[in-house]
């Protein structure tokens, strides 16, 4: 049977975007980030111009995806796990695919962190037929 980590990294692995959260200057804060699962691992792709990632780097990050359904399951994962900075291989950029043009009207400039998983959490609801 699987582990809340594996069940939680299989279905990262589902969809691409999520939520990465830490505190900066002693405030919490989410931020948007697209991700690849490697190796049980979570590659994390943010924006370098909103500075979030000086944030995460050396500290300690909860980050999140769900889907939602109104008609059948819905899932949500948490992760929390140690972030570094990485630099990806060739054949991990190829699966983060086209970076965005731009962010808030400045062109995005990408940085690249890991999530190692050291706690998750995995909740599931089943919607009822609605009438």
């Amino acid at each position: 049977m699987p582990t809340d980590e594996q069940r939680a990294v299989d279905l990262l692995g589902r969809v691409e975007h999520g939520r990465v959260a830490t505190s900066m200057r002693a405030l919490p804060f989410l931020a948007s980030a697209r991700h690849i699962v490697v190796d049980g691992q979570v590659l994390l792709r943010l924006h370098r111009g909103h500075g979030y990632h000086r944030a995460c780097v050396g500290g300690v990050v909860a980050y999140g995806a769900d889907v939602p359904s109104a008609r059948s399951r819905s899932w949500s994962v948490q992760v929390v796990g140690e972030c570094a900075a990485v630099e990806p291989t060739a054949a991990e950029l190829d699966r983060f695919g086209p970076a965005p043009r731009s962010v808030d009207g400045v062109p995005f400039d990408p940085v690249y962190l890991r999530v190692e998983p050291q706690f998750a959490t995995v909740h599931s609801v089943i919607e009822t037929d609605c009438p």
